[in-house]
């Protein structure tokens, strides 16, 4: 029990939120994802997302909107990835109750302005419930959830946070209702017939992932003593160094604006060849490990035209070295000849 409250008062400290009991485990983003979509929204309410959404947003919110429970708005990005903030103030109605962004996007790394669309959104309607997923920046880059205007953060404990994977959770702003997604066991309240009401056993149903928090709240713990904007820095400045090495390289393209900030990662193409060979020869030829293919956001790959190739993405985090940069630039080197 201690274990679980002192990862709570961890994440707290990341995310700049004042009470242990406004986060609450779950077993991935995905999951944290659902519970808020299927507890939250009711018949005929609207939602306002975007077309950089992974599909652990967009396919639940197609199911609710194929089976007749809300409307859904999709806000087009550019095709470096960006939403405007005064799209998503356009698009709301008197019925809208949600609106869903990614912090980061996870084909090129590009930051949305959450604080901006949550003010675009709450000047139309103040009472709009902001939900971001921050599966792609937990971790990686700073979040302070009461200025960013966020009211329910979904998180994944396995990427940026650094912990193991089948961990994740919900952190929620004092006052917004979520309905228990599941209920059983608790391990208080024992003789109640109904499930105990507060955060954030209400979302706890079960037994949880001891094993995984523990190592969450580690993680968590690590990152706020080393500085998210330290491992930011240093992951930014292993990035650059990457793009820089392949940009010019004849053959390649790289997707995204390296001018502005955005999480360390790098999506190109080699040629006309097919994402998923440059990612196996990488492999197998070099031992790098990089992900091809769609990236579970079909409608970003429209907008970058890469639907029919994919892209092959090179991730960076804080143990990489330069060393393995300048390898990995060769490896697109030679791949490109």
């Amino acid at each position: 029990g201690q274990i679980v409250l002192n990862a709570r008062e961890n994440l707290c400290r990341l995310f700049n939120v004042k009470l242990p009991q406004q986060i609450a485990f779950t077993k991935n983003i995905t999951e944290s994802l659902n519970c808020v979509f299927y507890t939250m929204l009711r018949g005929g309410d609207h939602v306002i997302t975007s077309s950089m959404e992974h599909n652990s947003v967009m396919r639940p919110l197609r199911h609710l909107e194929k089976t007749g429970v809300i409307e859904l708005t999709v806000v087009k990005a550019d095709c470096e990835g960006y939403c405007d903030p005064d799209d998503f103030g356009k698009a709301v109605k008197p019925n809208t109750r949600m609106v869903v962004s990614t912090h980061s996007s996870n084909v090129t790394g590009t930051i949305q302005d959450i604080a901006a669309i949550s003010r675009a959104v709450k000047a139309k309607k103040d009472d709009i419930i902001m939900v971001v997923d921050s599966a792609q920046s937990a971790g990686a880059i700073p979040i302070d959830v009461p200025a960013m205007g966020i009211d329910v953060l979904c998180f994944t404990g396995h990427k940026g946070l650094m912990g193991p994977q089948g961990t994740g959770g919900i952190c929620v702003k004092e006052g917004i209702e979520i309905r228990p997604f599941k209920v059983g066991g608790s391990g208080v309240q024992s003789y109640s017939r109904t499930h105990p009401a507060e955060y954030p056993t209400r979302l706890e149903a079960g037994t949880l992932n001891g094993h995984g928090i523990a190592g969450l709240g580690a993680a968590a713990k690590f990152i706020s003593e080393t500085g998210v904007e330290n491992i930011h820095a240093k992951e930014r400045s292993l990035m650059l160094r990457f793009y820089e090495g392949v940009k010019n390289i004849e053959g390649v393209t790289v997707y995204g604006d390296f001018t502005k900030d955005k999480t360390a990662i790098v999506a190109l193409n080699i040629r006309d060849y097919e994402s998923g060979e440059v990612s196996y020869e990488l492999s197998q030829g070099y031992g790098i490990a990089t992900r091809p293919g769609a990236h579970c956001a079909p409608r970003m790959h429209k907008a970058l035209g890469t639907a029919e190739v994919g892209a092959v993405r090179f991730s960076f985090s804080f143990y990489n070295t330069e060393e393995e940069i300048d390898e990995a630039v060769r490896a697109v080197a030679e791949l490109a000849k």
